[in-house]
């Protein structure tokens, strides 16, 4: 049996365009611009603005030149009007808008419609391994030799490394292949393959790695001491190396400190990964892509604050739709009435929700930077990253009035190109901590103040966290040393004895 009853419910909805906007103000410039020009090619009744080319009644004949708003200045306007600009719905409604036949029964292809039917053609340069391949080229190799020796290369990784162990290579040759050589075969050629260029390829470990490229460099200049010094640390003395422990490596060696530091300046030169200056980085690689969404100018002591639209185009509604959708409400032509009026003012709410959706995201981020801006004043004016000021989302979010998911949604992948260099706006967001004299200062600040104090240290007796705590206590900055040690890995600094030089 139904029965009727009335319950009150208290929940949150977002309409269509609020959601539009949360997933544009998420996009950087160069994403926006892609998001456009997608949209502009789903909706027809979305188009860009481009400025008409002024007519030159230089070059009209005398009795042709019209000012605008005479007779005739109309019609000359249409009669050199592109015909390309004409446009039919039947181009995207197709032929018989009645028939109800699915698109997929109608189509022979498994591509999904959502796919680029564009033959793109991309300049990709020679990879890391086509080089290596090429190089095998050259050597003078039986069939068999061959394919081994690409089925080496193919195992390389894109540092130069060769990780697999030689049994393990011999294995999957002989199950995966059908090919079956010995480990010595594999071996020789292994040291053929670790000839080629970069030096230091196909290593199965760091030691080897800078070993090869001593041997290689050894092998121009055979007469080199410092060569020689550098080759006996790394067969003899390469644990000490790692740690070092320079004391021990010049005990051994009956080394003194000119000739170890000269070896070591040495070794410190060579390449540890010898196939990251070519490894498939011609295309594709992982590098980001930082385009500035603001651009803050310091002009007459002023800050000017701007909008990088950069090649975001102007958009508008293509008025020959309306035009089309008039007629078609007027009745001048009755056929498919419904579905093409249905069709038109779809695609106009979705063109009109999108304009403004743009214009929307473009008036938050002005007014979220602008404030940013404000906050951050003296730190705009002069570059010094000490004068950052503490700063959190719901300072930014209180002095604009919008919500802290919004200035977080503003302030993730944005960049400003400032007079002193590019940040990223998160950068300018950090926490706080009260000095010794009550004084609040950012963690900025305070990676500053360490970070001058590593730099500024004797590099042959690196000071410690815990000098580090002492060092900035004296300085006012009260700093636990998990702090210091967590800032110094965020800063990209080693820990003491690493960073001892000789």
């Amino acid at each position: 049996m139904l029965k009727q009853n009335l319950q009150q419910k208290l929940g949150l909805k977002i309409n269509p365009l609020q959601i539009q906007l949360i997933k544009l103000l998420e996009l950087p410039t160069y994403q926006l611009e892609q998001r456009i020009k997608e949209e502009l090619e789903q909706n027809p009744l979305l188009e860009e603005v481009e400025e008409r080319p002024d007519r030159d009644d230089d070059l009209l004949p005398d009795d042709s030149r019209m000012e605008d708003g005479e007779e005739g200045a109309d019609d000359w306007e249409e009669d050199n009007y592109s015909s390309e600009d004409d446009f039919s719905l039947e181009d995207y409604m197709g032929d018989d808008l009645d028939d109800d036949i699915p698109d997929y029964r109608l189509s022979i292809s498994n591509a999904s419609r959502d796919d680029d039917r564009y033959d793109f053609m991309v300049s990709e340069g020679a990879s890391f391994r086509d080089s290596l391949i090429a190089q095998l080229g050259t050597r003078p190799l039986s069939d068999l030799d061959h394919k081994v020796s690409e089925y080496i290369i193919g195992n390389i990784d894109d540092d130069g490394y060769l990780r697999r162990d030689v049994e393990s290579i011999v294995d999957d040759l002989a199950f995966g292949v059908g090919v079956e050589v010995s480990e010595e075969h594999v071996l020789g050629l292994l040291k053929m393959i670790q000839d080629f260029e970069p030096a230091g390829v196909g290593a199965r470990d760091l030691r080897e790695c800078l070993l090869l490229q001593v041997k290689h460099r050894l092998k121009e200049n055979p007469g080199s001491k410092v060569l020689q010094h550098a080759r006996q640390i790394l067969e003899d003395c390469f644990e000490e190396f790692s740690r070092k422990h320079y004391e021990k490596i010049a005990r051994k060696l009956r080394l003194d400190e000119a000739e170890l530091k000269q070896a070591i300046d040495e070794i410190l030169k060579l390449n540890p990964k010898p196939g990251g200056s070519g490894a498939d980085s011609s295309y594709g690689s992982g590098a980001e892509k930082i385009i500035p969404d603001f651009i803050l100018d310091l002009v007459d002591g002023e800050l000017q604050l701007s909008l990088n639209s950069g090649d975001l185009p102007e958009l508008r509604i293509n008025k020959s739709y309306l035009n089309m959708l008039e007629q078609y409400q007027k009745g001048e032509s009755a056929k498919n009435k419904r579905d093409v009026v249905t069709f038109v003012k779809d695609k106009l709410n979705s063109a009109k929700s999108f304009i403004d959706a743009v214009q929307q995201r473009n008036n938050t981020l002005m007014l979220t930077m602008t404030a940013i801006v404000q906050f951050q004043k003296e730190f705009f004016l002069t570059g010094d990253r000490n004068l950052l000021r503490p700063m959190i989302l719901k300072d930014i979010a209180d002095i604009t009035g919008l919500d802290v998911s919004t200035i977080s949604r503003v302030s993730n992948s944005k960049y400003v190109q400032t007079w002193f260099g590019i940040y990223a706006l998160k950068d300018f967001f950090s926490g706080s901590m009260q000095t010794t004299s009550g004084e609040e200062v950012s963690t900025g600040e305070l990676k500053n103040a360490l970070e001058k104090l590593i730099d500024e240290e004797d590099k042959k007796k690196p000071l410690t966290d815990d000098e580090l705590v002492g060092l900035m206590e004296k300085q006012g900055y009260q700093i636990a040393r998990r702090t210091v040690a967590k800032y110094r890995r965020m800063l990209g600094i080693p820990v003491a004895r690493l960073r001892r030089e000789i």
